[in-house]
């Protein structure tokens, strides 16, 4: 137990763990998925989470290495600050901060804009951010063409926008892409599921 962990959390992982059938994850993973399970109360998360190689693990040398956090929503960003606060002191910024006011500039959404200008911006880091984007597959889908345009891969996409519209296809596209990634498939998703993915790794950082 750490200071990190409220003895609740700590009751509700047990539980986790007790109902969980064997599913050949690594410590690192497990520890994600628990955490999605604790966030969202939805067992069946199971079935749809999926990591690229070294997923975890490139994502702990990068928030190890300062490495900035870029959400795609406010909502995201607020969940994520106090753990970052508490570990490492990471640095969270939303892609809306980028956002142009005029909605219909080049045809795409405000948070896919303001994506694509942060991206320009933020590739000049020493360590790549990480993105997490659990609203907007319009900005995942910005932010997968810059990539396949040349720009710096981000460390790792946590990448589960929620809903109907674009959502499957936009995760299908990731999947298949050669960027570190965890996605849940599917149509689940949203900003509490991408917080509680980093929290897990911030918390798993901090440790080391």
């Amino acid at each position: 137990m750490t200071n990190l962990d409220h003895p609740i959390f700590l009751q509700s992982v047990e539980y986790i763990r007790s109902k969980l059938s064997p599913n050949g994850l690594d410590d690192l993973q497990q520890a994600v998925l628990e955490r999605l399970i604790h966030a969202s109360g939805d067992f069946a998360l199971q079935s749809f989470l999926r990591f690229s190689s070294d997923a975890c693990e490139n994502a702990l040398t990068a928030l190890n290495a300062g490495a900035l956090i870029l959400t795609d929503t406010a909502m995201a960003s607020a969940a994520v600050a106090p753990m970052a606060n508490r570990t490492l002191k990471a640095s969270v910024k939303c892609a809306l901060e980028w956002a142009p006011r005029n909605t219909k500039t080049e045809g795409l959404t405000r948070t896919a804009l303001g994506m694509k200008t942060a991206w320009l911006e933020l590739t000049n880091n020493a360590i790549p951010p990480i993105v997490l984007i659990g609203s907007s597959p319009t900005s995942l889908q910005t932010l997968l063409d810059m990539v396949s345009e040349g720009c710096k891969k981000p460390s790792v996409i946590i990448g589960m926008p929620v809903g109907f519209i674009g959502v499957t296809e936009s995760k299908l596209r990731l999947l298949e892409s050669d960027c570190s990634y965890i996605l849940l498939e599917g149509s689940r998703g949203g900003a509490s599921l991408v917080a509680a993915t980093i929290n897990a790794l911030l918390r798993e950082a901090s440790l080391r």
